[in-house]
């Protein structure tokens, strides 16, 4: 979803600097010869080492085209996997949330004065709904946070009129989905017998339901449109919905937390 964004940006005007983990992902965007598309490698996001040289590699970049400050961040980061609580991998939770938590707010610490500079704005990719889903709370949880952190930079940053934007994806077709699965499927050989015993049922009747949801995701284009309109927007709002099911998921929002609760146990 981030290359879609990325691209749909620089082909309508932004100047994008694409952050990348692998190299080969920065030699395929290199390669598409983009005039206004500028890939930044290294950034991982679990290795704050990383951000200074990306901080200088964008002032270099903005000064040899005599751009003042930057006009937004967007923080696409995050992978997640399934897994009950019971069984999840503590290691690559820990990285979910030094990707989806810590690592923005370190990245925004040190570009805060460059969209200051530009009057500029944050925009946060996420789910679209803080409830409660069984097997992904890897997922779920960073997105409970991340909806603080915009929240609460909204409030902090008011003084200056820096917007932060929730960009909330529903169902979206990428390669996660299928990643999930198949990592689920290692995993499910890794566990404990007598612990996964307890929950294999549920967990292959929840493969079963993704399976059906899984065809009808929706186009990452989609989700670059949304973007782009958040950017455009001189009012942008505070929360944008994309994606298969996300402006259902959001309506379950506005409903006490216990009616929440037992919706989601009965599925």
């Amino acid at each position: 979803m981030g290359r879609a964004i990325s691209l749909f940006l620089a082909r309508h005007g932004f100047l994008v600097f694409a952050t990348v983990r692998k190299e080969k992902d920065f030699d395929s965007l290199k390669d598409m010869d983009e005039k206004n598309l500028v890939p930044v490698f290294p950034l991982d996001l679990t290795m704050q080492e990383h951000i200074p040289n990306v901080l200088e590699t964008v002032k270099k970049e903005l000064a040899a085209r005599n751009i003042k400050g930057l006009y937004a961040v967007i923080n696409n980061a995050g992978g997640g996997f399934i897994a009950p609580l019971e069984l999840m991998d503590l290691e690559k939770f820990r990285t979910e949330i030094e990707t989806r938590i810590v690592g923005p707010i370190a990245l925004l610490q040190a570009f805060l004065p460059l969209i200051r500079e530009a009057h500029g704005r944050i925009l946060w990719i996420a789910t679209p709904a803080i409830i409660p889903i069984p097997y992904v709370s890897s997922i779920h949880a960073c997105d409970f946070a991340q909806n603080c952190l915009a929240r609460t930079f909204q409030i902090e940053l008011g003084p200056w009129k820096i917007p932060n934007i929730l960009i909330r994806c529903g169902g979206m077709d990428t390669p996660s989905p299928a990643k999930n699965a198949l990592e689920l499927e290692n995993s499910m050989k890794k566990w404990p017998k007598e612990r996964l015993d307890l929950y294999r049922q549920a967990l292959v009747k929840d493969q079963k339901s993704l399976s059906e949801f899984d065809k009808k995701r929706t186009d990452p284009e989609k989700a670059a449109e949304t973007v782009f309109k958040a950017l455009c927007a001189k009012n942008p709002k505070s929360r944008y919905q994309v994606g298969h099911l996300s402006k259902s998921a959001a309506f379950l929002e506005y409903l006490p937390q216990t009616m929440v609760d037992h919706i989601m146990a009965g599925r």
